[in-house]
C-alpha cells in the first residue's frame, strides 16, 4: 500500500468511457456499517515464530496487524492479515511482514493461530520476499475449491515489488508460484514494479468464486492507475494492453475528489445483477487538487462499476467515498493521515462483511445488506 507503483512500460493511456452516476443508488454496494467500535485483530507482543530465514524465533505480530483478506469456509470466517515483527528501523516498510490466519464464528469475534501460515522462507521466491516479506493478501476460491492468493512480494534488497500467486487447499499449506506476470508477453513484464491485485468473482451462496467471463479470468490490478489481467488458470497472467501496447489504464486519480491522490485496487471484484462491482482504496491528495473533507493523503474505499461482459467497460463511479476514517484507531498508528482500506469481502450470515486495515495498525470490519 505505502510503497507507489512506477510502471516500467512508460505513460498509461485513459481509455475508460467517462462514468456515468445515475444508477449509483441501485448498483452500489452499502451502506456500510462498523461492525465493531473496536479492532477485531491488533498486535500480540509475545507471538513467537522461529523464521526459517535466519534461525532464530521473532516476535511475528509485535507491531502491526493489517490490511487482511477474507473468505468464509465451514461456516466460519477466515481472514488472512499481514503481521509485521519488531525487527528493522520505526517506520514504513523496515520490518518484515508475515500472513497470519484467524477463524470467527460471527464475524467480530477471532481465534487466531500462534504462528504465521505464510511468509518469507529458503525457497523460489527468496530473492523476491527477503528482506521484507509477504504483504497485503487477497484471496478467493476455484471452482473446484482451490484457494487462490494474490500478495506483494516485497524485497528491500532489489528495492522490487511483484503480485505473487499462490494456491492452497486448506488456507494453512500454501505453493507459490511467483509473480503474476512472469513470463507475460515474452519477459515484457518481469521487470515491472507492481501490486495490488484483486481477482473478479461471482457469488455462489456464502462463497466468493473466481468468475469466467467471455472464457477467461480477470483480475484488476494495481495502484496510481488501476489496470486489468486476464488468465486460463488463475496462476499465469496477462495484462489487458491499450492500441500502443501499453497496459491498458481504467482508473485514475480525480481531482477535488477522495481518489484525487491516486486509486488502488480493492477487495476482489464481484458480478453482481448491475455488473462488476469494485471497491479500491482511494488515497486522498496532499496539495491543492485533495478533497478538503479529508485529511491530506487519507485512504477512503470507493466504489466503481463495470460491464459484466466485458470488464475493460467502466460504467459507473462514486463520486464520495462510501467508507473513510472516523474512528480514533483508524485514524492512528504508523499511518496516522487516516486509513480505511479495503482488501477483504465476503457474504456471511446474509450481509457483505468488508475487512479493512486501520492506519497500517490494526484490521477492522464493516457490514452492508447482501440482498
Amino acid at each position: 500500500m505505502r510503497r507507489l507503483l512506477s510502471l516500467a512500460v512508460g505513460t498509461l493511456a485513459f481509455t475508460a468511457a467517462v462514468p456515468m452516476h445515475a444508477q449509483q443508488d441501485t448498483w452500489v454496494i452499502g451502506p456500510w456499517t462498523r461492525a465493531s467500535d473496536a479492532p477485531v485483530i491488533a498486535p500480540i507482543k509475545d507471538s513467537v515464530f522461529t523464521d526459517p530465514v535466519s534461525g532464530r524465533p521473532v516476535h511475528w505480530e509485535a507491531l502491526h496487524t493489517f490490511n487482511p483478506a477474507a473468505i468464509v469456509r465451514d461456516g466460519k470466517i477466515y481472514v488472512l492479515y499481514r503481521a509485521e515483527d519488531d525487527s528493522g528501523e520505526m517506520q514504513i516498510g523496515m520490518h518484515v511482514s508475515r500472513l497470519g490466519l484467524a477463524s470467527s464464528a460471527d464475524g467480530v469475534h477471532f481465534e487466531r493461530m500462534a504462528t504465521p501460515v505464510f511468509y518469507p522462507d529458503k525457497d523460489a521466491q527468496a530473492d523476491r520476499e527477503q528482506p521484507g516479506g509477504v504483504e497485503d493478501p487477497r484471496v478467493v476460491q476455484s471452482e473446484d475449491g482451490t484457494y487462490v492468493l494474490t500478495y506483494t512480494q516485497w524485497s528491500r534488497k532489489r528495492n522490487a515489488y511483484s503480485v505473487g500467486i499462490a494456491t492452497s487447499q486448506d488456507l494453512v499449506h500454501w505453493t507459490k508460484h511467483g509473480p503474476a506476470f512472469a513470463g507475460a508477453k515474452g519477459g515484457k513484464y518481469d521487470s515491472l514494479l507492481y501490486k495490488s491485485a484483486g481477482i473478479v468473482t461471482r457469488r455462489v451462496g456464502d462463497r466468493i468464486v473466481a468468475a469466467k467471463i467471455n472464457g477467461r479470468y480477470w483480475m484488476y490490478w494495481g495502484e496510481i492507475k488501476v489496470g486489468l489481467a486476464t488468465s486460463t488458470d488463475l496462476i499465469h497472467w496477462t495484462p489487458v494492453e491499450d492500441a500502443a501496447g501499453k497496459p491498458l489504464a481504467l482508473l485514475e486519480a480525480r481531482p477535488g475528489l477522495s481518489d484525487s491522490g491516486f486509486p488502488e485496487t480493492g477487495p476482489p471484484a464481484i458480478v453482481t445483477e448491475h455488473g462488476i462491482v469494485l471497491l479500491y482504496n482511494a488515497k486522498n491528495a496532499t496539495g491543492d487538487t485533495r478533497d478538503k473533507s479529508l485529511a491530506a493523503g487519507a485512504y477512503s474505499v470507493q466504489e466503481a462499476l463495470f460491464d459484466a461482459n466485458d470488464p475493460a467497460k467502466l460504467i459507473a463511479r462514486t463520486e464520495r467515498p462510501v467508507f473513510k476514517p472516523e474512528r480514533q484507531f483508524e485514524r492512528s498508528g504508523q499511518y496516522a493521515a487516516g486509513t480505511t482500506f479495503a482488501e477483504g469481502l465476503a457474504v456471511f450470515h446474509g450481509r457483505w462483511w468488508m475487512y479493512y486495515g486501520c492506519a497500517d495498525s490494526f484490521v477492522a470490519v464493516a457490514t452492508a445488506s447482501a440482498n
